[in-house]
């Protein structure tokens, strides 16, 4: 569309309109343009929001047992939002008295044990973890045994693997809220982890990132997550050793191959 007449078209404007990134942000001087400073400013408090917001826990738990999992809530040794910024080897660990609870509760052991921790954005958990958990539960190998879903808050991604100890988990996974950007201030991310105990470092996981409905879709992050769970199930491994190739795949169930990635 032409602009009026007197006004400067502005080559860069159906770009934008296709992206969130920020481009072309122009100049006034040798500042940016008001308009610009003002989207800067509030994408910037939508991120700081996102990182100090408190997790919702009850809401979650209702809508999660709503869809007929079994939940869990624990915290981290992190006391308040503000220790867990500071200290992450805190948010690392569970608290003692959550640990011995999920001993006490483990029994038998199981095979899987989903996490969902808040970590940077509790805005993201909050957004995606119910449908994303929704689009992954008929991909599951039949005769897989869950635990029940751990809500934590505080959390950093490690404190998956404590908690999949403490469950007796082959395996454990977390969905946790990424750190925001200032596009993406809801973003979900999941590490998958075998073999979960406390020392685990980051090349023993696999990881999912930017699961939202702007990034990579419920639908995609679940056909990728349910197909590394198998072949870390059926190698015994995960992390570096275990290479997604979920794209060229299709499950046992008979499920569709793996939605295209957006793009």
């Amino acid at each position: 569309m032409n602009a009026p007449i007197g006004v400067t078209d502005d080559p860069w404007r159906n770009w934008r309109a296709a992206t969130p990134a920020r481009l072309a942000l122009g100049r006034a001087g040798q500042g940016m343009p008001t308009d610009e400073t003002l989207r800067f400013g509030w994408a910037h408090a939508m991120a700081r929001d996102a990182i100090h917001a408190a997790l919702d826990t009850a809401a979650l738990s209702g809508a999660l047992q709503a869809e007929g999992w079994e939940t869990r809530s624990v915290r981290s040794s992190a006391s308040d939002r503000a220790t867990y910024l500071r200290r992450p080897d805190l948010g690392r660990q569970l608290a003692a008295d959550d640990a011995q609870r999920l001993r006490a509760e483990a029994g038998a052991g199981c095979d899987l044990c989903l996490v969902v921790g808040d970590g940077l954005s509790s805005l993201a958990v909050a957004r995606h973890a119910v449908p994303l958990l929704g689009a992954l539960r008929p991909l599951l190998p039949a005769g897989l045994r869950l635990a029940p879903v751990v809500i934590a808050t505080q959390a950093r991604v490690a404190l998956a693997d404590e908690i999949g100890e403490a469950c007796g988990a082959r395996l454990a996974a977390i969905l946790i809220g990424e750190r925001p950007g200032l596009s993406s201030p809801d973003s979900l991310g999941i590490y998958l982890t075998h073999g979960p105990r406390r020392g685990r470092h980051d090349a023993q996981r696999n990881c999912i990132s930017n699961v939202r409905p702007q990034g990579l879709s419920y639908g995609a992050a679940a056909f990728r997550l349910a197909w590394l769970l198998r072949e870390s199930l059926r190698r015994g491994l995960s992390g570096v050793e275990l290479k997604d190739e979920s794209d060229l795949a299709v499950l046992d169930s008979g499920a569709a191959p793996a939605p295209p990635l957006p793009g």
